[in-house]
């Protein structure tokens, strides 16, 4: 599931959307069409299955000969954000707040001790490129027999991870130092964004004090971005999204700005073009012309802050109408072994995915960059692969959303609920 993906509040007591038995076979069909139209493997190879089942084998006894040759970080305070049904965690939160700084660790799942350029498992993830995530159906990048395992952070356990360790400014929020490392950590908790949301409601409740500090910097964290000229298309999101989406968004730019600037490597970055000058005025233009829609005067001159302000205010009912305005002009962004560009949406300068390697190939091969300091040969080709995948990815779950739409079913219910078929007529 997506680092962002909206939980409904409502959902744990929704359950899930009904359908009957020839709607269920329909779906099926629809999909086993499109995945053939976009070359997306579903079922894995048995030699992948075979080699994921062996490396979850004497886990615990793995583990605990690997805590030598790692930082220990099983005591410290650590806990995961995820949606309701999350299959799998791949990245969790520590913090501690000092009198002039903010430590802040983001521990990834360390994929990469299970998943190498040597195994089987490593070739079908770069055949698969990406996880893709379809309403109430997910096609893996790895077998879930070890995503949902030895690489899922789940509470109370040990477990391998990679960790960046950032310690910040409390004025500025800049980098003072970034360390990544090798890890063992141990999950205290699994939480919902819904339960996140409600520990920052309840001080008495277990990790509030930390989740609170940890709201605390990644708010700032997010109205600095947008003071500085970060696209921020989804301004009403909840607590618990802007803690998740700005820890891994300040942990992918740390990874990244260390690969270029202290080790000079290329990596996978992420690059995304800007729209031409008549583009952003096309799209500007479309948005001032919304009804009840004003753009600030003194914002226009960069139109990602004219979007951010224009947003905040919008009523509720334009906002998709904003959003799509500014899409529309968007250029794709894409991989690249080099960062020259930066990513125009985010105004970073340099920008790559270090956060999900359980689901996306740019992380994955990231990890291994940053564990081994060594670049793989076909770099390029891999970038080409990453981004075309993707591509393929999100015209998949595009056109899978306008069929559950064309056949009456609620795409976003069935995203956030799930499917249950049901044997009588009264499937709904």
């Amino acid at each position: 599931m997506s680092d962002t993906q909206a939980e409904a509040g409502t959902a744990e007591a929704q359950g899930p959307v009904e359908i009957d038995e020839e709607m269920a076979r329909h779906l099926e069909n629809k999909r086993e069409e499109l995945f053939e139209k976009f070359e997306i493997r579903d079922a894995f190879p048995s030699e992948v299955l075979e080699e994921a089942e062996e490396r979850t084998e004497g886990i615990q006894q793995e583990i605990a000969d690997e805590v030598d040759e790692r930082e220990d970080l099983r005591e410290m305070p650590t806990w995961t954000i995820d949606p309701i049904d999350a299959q799998d965690f791949d990245d969790a939160i520590s913090i501690e707040t000092r009198e002039d700084e903010y430590v802040l660790w983001v521990h990834i799942a360390d994929v990469t001790h299970y998943v190498n350029p040597d195994t089987a498992m490593w070739d079908e993830a770069v055949e698969r490129g990406n996880t893709v995530y379809l309403p109430g159906y997910t096609v893996h990048m790895l077998p879930p027999v070890l995503a949902e395992t030895v690489c899922s952070l789940v509470p109370n356990e040990d477990r391998l991870a990679h960790t960046v360790e950032m310690h910040l400014d409390k004025e500025t929020l800049s980098y003072e130092t970034i360390d990544i490392y090798k890890s063992v950590i141990e999950s205290d908790e699994r939480l919902t964004y819904t339960e996140a949301e409600n520990r920052l409601d309840a001080p008495d409740s277990p990790l509030h004090g930390k989740i609170s500090d940890v709201f605390d910097l990644a708010d700032r964290m997010h109205e600095q971005r947008k003071e500085e000229g970060s696209l921020v298309l989804n301004p009403r999101r909840d607590r618990a999204h802007t803690i998740i989406e700005e820890c891994m968004l300040k942990a992918n730019k740390a990874v990244t700005h260390e690969l270029m600037w202290d080790r000079g490597v290329e990596a996978m970055y992420r690059v995304h073009p800007q729209p031409s000058p008549d583009e952003w005025d096309e799209a500007l233009r479309e948005i001032q012309d919304l009804n009840g829609v004003s753009i600030p005067g003194e914002a226009w001159e960069d139109p990602r802050i004219a979007v951010n302000a224009t947003l905040e205010e919008a009523p509720a009912r334009q906002l998709d109408k904003i959003q799509w305005a500014v899409m529309k002009v968007m250029p794709r962004a894409k991989y690249m072994n080099d960062p020259f560009g930066g990513h125009h949406a985010l105004n970073f300068e340099i920008y790559g995915h270090f956060t999900s390697p359980i689901r996306r190939l740019s992380d994955l091969i990231n990890h291994w960059i940053v564990y081994t300091n060594d670049v793989p040969e076909d770099l390029i080709a891999l970038c080409d692969r990453a981004s075309d995948r993707q591509k393929e990815a999100e015209s998949c779950e595009r056109e899978y959303k306008d069929f559950l739409q064309e056949v009456g079913l609620d795409p976003d219910a069935v995203n956030s609920r799930g499917i249950e078929v049901v044997e009588d007529d009264e499937a709904a």
